[in-house]
């Protein structure tokens, strides 16, 4: 989920959807999450690293999933149950500003107790209603400054893996309880660790689930009055940087019998070269390939925009985040409108993070691939 969205989704009134991300407050962004590449833009051949080397040692073996495919050949890299008292830190940071993610989200992320915290074998992280003041820039800005700070209504936390668990291609699953209410976003989903390619969106970003205002009035395609909102979000971005990138994706709906607020579902992606899958509950929902994404960005000797080869942004390491948002340019515009503030403090709830690896091929992933032949192949976007 990122950081501006840009996301415009009151526009989409179907499953997919392929729009230029275009609200102004990306600015931010992109001027955020803008890095000076460490690796050269040309240097994206699947074999120029092991993925062996990008993750930390393997875990012992937890018991699989039901909606684990035991019979392919994934190997546990990298887990964490949430059994322990405290949040471990050599896994997870947390990202600390009042930044509203370039994306005018109305909560401060903290490092606060009462904002992340183990409670009966899950990570539990909390949006609160609550003033706090905080930093207005996040801590990738080049021109953060901590005593440049502004106050925001509410706390949250989002922790990520950066450089504590990076990963190219894999099987990521994470089971989760999600919050409802109107201007609740819960997000599960991952940035470029070394942004090659440039600033967001021309490196990529992997949303594994987002939702929104989940049990509100539903607003999707042919909602009737008292339909309430079930869905969630499978997306990549990509293309230039902001505010020439793209995205695209589409919805899993569990329909009005069952909610994903009510209890814990299970959530993933199998990402290899040039293909990533979204599941849930098992169930293979959408596909996207390198066909319909790309990464174009300057030449450095000549400043001609250049398309990235092969499955480029989406052939280097990423790492995961999980974050509850409140408000937000997508989360208030769509359902109900706004914020309903008498439903905080609202809680996404996971009970663990795995990552596999394939051990059919471990430098493209590919060989352990589960696919629903009913699937959704989005078309994505290329120039």
């Amino acid at each position: 989920m990122n950081r501006i969205d840009y996301f415009e989704n009151n526009q989409r009134s179907h499953s997919k959807w392929v729009i230029p991300a275009t609200i102004l407050t990306a600015f931010l962004l992109s001027a955020c999450l803008e890095t000076n590449p460490e690796t050269s833009p040309e240097s994206n051949d699947d074999a120029e690293t092991d993925p062996e080397d990008l993750t930390p040692e393997p875990q012992p073996e937890s018991e699989h999933s039901m909606h684990h495919p035991v019979d392919k050949n994934w190997r546990l890299v990298w887990s964490d149950e949430f059994e322990n008292a405290a949040i471990d830190p050599a896994k997870w940071s947390y990202e600390q500003n009042c930044w509203g993610g370039g994306n005018n989200e109305q909560q401060c992320y903290t490092d606060q107790a009462s904002n992340a915290f183990i409670e009966d074998g899950a990570l539990v992280i909390k949006a609160i209603k609550e003033d706090f003041t905080g930093p207005i820039a996040n801590q990738e800005d080049p021109g953060f400054d901590p005593n440049n700070t502004q106050t925001l209504p509410y706390t949250s936390a989002r922790l990520r893996t950066l450089n504590k668990g990076d990963w190219r291609y894999g099987r990521f699953e994470i089971r989760a309880q999600l919050p409802a209410g109107q201007g609740t976003w819960p997000a599960i989903w991952m940035l470029p660790t070394d942004w090659v390619y440039g600033g967001w969106a021309a490196s990529g970003e992997i949303d594994i689930m987002e939702a929104v205002n989940l049990e509100t009035q539903s607003d999707a395609d042919g909602a009737t009055p008292g339909t309430p909102e079930h869905r969630v979000h499978g997306t990549l971005h990509y293309g230039q940087e902001w505010p020439d990138n793209v995205h695209s994706g589409t919805y899993y709906d569990f329909g009005t019998e069952e909610s994903p607020a009510d209890g814990f579902h299970h959530y993933a992606i199998e990402w290899q070269s040039g293909e990533i899958r979204w599941y849930v509950d098992g169930q293979h929902y959408a596909t996207q390939t390198d066909a319909g994404w790309y990464s174009q960005y300057p030449d450095p000797d000549t400043e001609e925009l250049v398309i990235g080869s092969g499955s480029a942004p989406f052939n280097k390491p990423f790492h995961l985040i999980l974050n509850l948002a409140v408000g937000g340019n997508w989360a208030t515009n769509v359902n109900e409108r706004g914020i309903d503030a008498d439903v905080f403090p609202q809680t996404m709830k996971v009970d663990y993070v795995r990552v596999y690896q394939c051990d059919v091929d471990a430098v493209t992933g590919a060989g352990c691939a589960t696919r629903n032949p009913d699937a959704e192949t989005v078309a994505g976007y290329h120039p």
